[in-house]
């Protein structure tokens, strides 16, 4: 008897091999079966999904979150129960100093949690300048702190710009690399640019903000070189960057992102990038294929991580994350971290996120922290969105016609 059984979707599974219609089947926590026609009296809960698509959970490879402990942290699960996102990887959230305490903090968090170990110790606690002090770049600490933790730290993150390491140039890079693979370096403002971070990187090694503009990334020898390399390009969209004239350039270069993840924090939840559907919408936006969108954001980020049993994937025996998406039709207007819009084809709008074959619950976000700047658009659009579900959970779920008596009362005959 299956626990589970989604019925008649589209199912978008590339790294299982099921891209077609489908029936899925849940069993224990983990993905039964995928085949069509499956048996509905051999399931406890069936649920017709018919004219959706159904992918596995979404897989964002660039997040942050443990709010309360550092500048740029959320809280994943308001966010992921309505938007596919089953698997945060917290991109450097905390240092060899930090990592304990961040991983009880996931450990009460619905979604999957892995993380990318900060090389500066300090972590995110601030909103930067990490490296500026090498004395926090202590590669034995490091390296201790992934011993510690082989089911939880699967990587390594640095980020290099101006701000965030000060006059020590590469040199937080040359030792995130001395702790292993894979690394993720964040590219921002220079110097050092990504002119002078990629010849050092690796195969497998990762470059987030690959479409930056204030990095100005481009698409030029140095660019080129490291893709041919096997360097991995993820996007990181975030609050700065993202630039939809780059992409372009890079997309018509050949040079096509790996990876699709949102680089969500505390100053973009709100805009631009509110959420990972969001984000892939950008990439339909210029043309990259549905199906390469689905899977640089399921298989693809799952793989650059090696990340274990199957995630990211519906291949039978791994875990039952599984997103569940109606396809609105456009265009949409989206917009990058510059300003500059494009129109997307469709939207996808999550309307069911299982993990391990539970379906998340609704879970209001927490306010905005006071120092995140919004717009007045945005303060607006909260204090609107704050008043509807007030309105809305302030009213009596249905009227006297929608209730029963629970604890029928004595009546005395005659």
């Amino acid at each position: 008897m299956q626990d589970l059984l989604l019925t008649g979707g589209h199912v978008v599974d590339v790294g299982g091999g099921h891209v077609g219609r489908y029936d899925v089947a849940v069993r224990g926590g983990r993905i039964a079966a995928v085949a069509p026609g499956l048996a509905p009296h051999e399931a406890r809960e069936v649920v017709d999904v018919t004219g959706h698509l159904v992918t596995p959970g979404l897989v964002d490879l660039h997040t942050h979150v443990h709010p309360g402990a550092t500048y740029w942290g959320v809280h994943p699960d308001p966010v992921a129960w309505h938007s596919g996102v089953t698997t945060w990887v917290d991109a450097g959230s905390a240092g060899a100093w930090g990592i304990d305490a961040l991983r009880t903090a996931v450990s009460s968090y619905r979604v999957r949690v892995p993380a990318l170990l900060n090389i500066s110790g300090l972590g995110l606690t601030g909103r930067t300048g990490e490296s500026t002090d090498l004395a926090h770049v202590d590669v034995d600490a490091a390296r201790d702190a992934v011993a510690r933790h082989p089911d939880f730290v699967v990587g390594v993150k640095v980020r290099i710009d101006r701000e965030t390491v000060g006059a020590n140039g590469l040199r937080p890079l040359e030792r995130a690399l001395a702790v292993g693979p894979p690394v993720m370096v964040h590219v921002a403002a220079g110097p050092p640019g990504p002119e002078d971070v990629l010849p050092l990187l690796r195969p497998g090694d990762i470059l987030t903000h690959c479409a930056s503009g204030t990095a100005a990334v481009g698409a030029g020898p140095v660019v080129r070189e490291a893709y041919a390399r096997g360097v991995l390009f993820d996007v990181g969209h975030g609050a700065g960057g993202f630039a939809f004239d780059v992409l372009e350039e890079q997309l018509a270069a050949g040079l096509a992102p790996h990876t699709v993840s949102t680089d969500l924090h505390t100053r973009c939840r709100y805009g631009p990038v509110f959420d990972l559907p969001t984000t892939m919408a950008k990439l339909r936006a210029v043309g990259v294929p549905l199906h390469d969108v689905v899977e640089a954001a399921t298989a693809a980020p799952a793989a650059a991580l090696r990340l274990p049993g199957g995630v990211g994937t519906l291949a039978v025996g791994a875990p039952a994350d599984v997103a569940v998406f109606a396809v609105d039709e456009g265009p949409f207007p989206v917009v990058d971290a510059n300003g500059q819009v494009r129109r997307a084809p469709e939207r996808l709008r999550c309307v069911a996120t299982y993990v391990a074959g539970r379906l998340l619950p609704p879970s209001l976000p927490e306010p905005p922290p006071p120092w995140v700047p919004l717009t007045e658009a945005q303060r607006a659009a909260l204090d609107r969105r704050d008043k509807a579900l007030r309105d809305l959970l302030g009213q009596p779920l249905v009227g006297p016609e929608g209730l029963t008596e629970q604890f029928p009362r004595t009546r005395n005959e005659g």
